[in-house]
């Protein structure tokens, strides 16, 4: 896979919470994650915007159809001290609580919601998940709409994510 993606990798992923306040959450069937909950992740393909292999990793992962909701946050790294490896986390919302959960039979062993609570008290749970479980899971980045830096430099499909207002004590 790193031969293929070359040495900057980009990944998306989808935090998504129903309407009982839970968190939709895979078990995959490989890699670093395998066996550990997480949340439905895959890398950026070519031609697609971040917050949309989320939302096309999400529906593919579990089944689950979701809408943007705003973006989490940001994580990245250096793997072996040469590839860069980036994901972007944005909230999801399903387009309706009554979808069941399916999960892709190839790369996942288990798919469900969980809530926070339960999330954080599991052992199996990624480290990501323990990081963030125990932080309330607001609005998020919201999209600036209508946001579009022109013709400059040839973008076919922009999204900016920011939060307009006045700055914390530690910007």
């Amino acid at each position: 896979m790193g031969k293929e993606r070359g040495k900057v990798w980009l990944g998306a992923a989808g935090i998504v919470m129903n309407g009982n306040g839970e968190w939709l959450v895979v078990k995959k069937t490989y890699g670093g994650l395998k066996g550990k909950w997480s949340f439905p992740a895959g890398f950026v393909e070519p031609g697609e915007r971040a917050d949309e292999a989320a939302i096309r990793e999400v529906a593919e992962e579990t089944g689950i159809r979701t809408e943007l909701s705003g973006m989490a946050g940001f994580r990245t790294g250096v793997l072996k001290g040469e590839i860069s490896d980036n994901m972007a986390l944005f909230l999801l919302r399903p387009l309706s609580d009554s979808q069941p959960v399916i999960p892709q039979e190839r790369e996942i062993a288990e798919a469900r919601w969980m809530t926070p609570h339960e999330l954080s008290d599991s052992p199996d749970s990624s480290l990501l998940i323990h990081e963030i479980a125990g932080e309330a899971v607001d609005g998020g980045l919201p999209e600036v709409r209508g946001a579009w830096p022109g013709d400059i430099f040839g973008y076919t499909s922009y999204k900016f994510f920011f939060r307009k207002g006045g700055a914390g004590p530690d910007f």
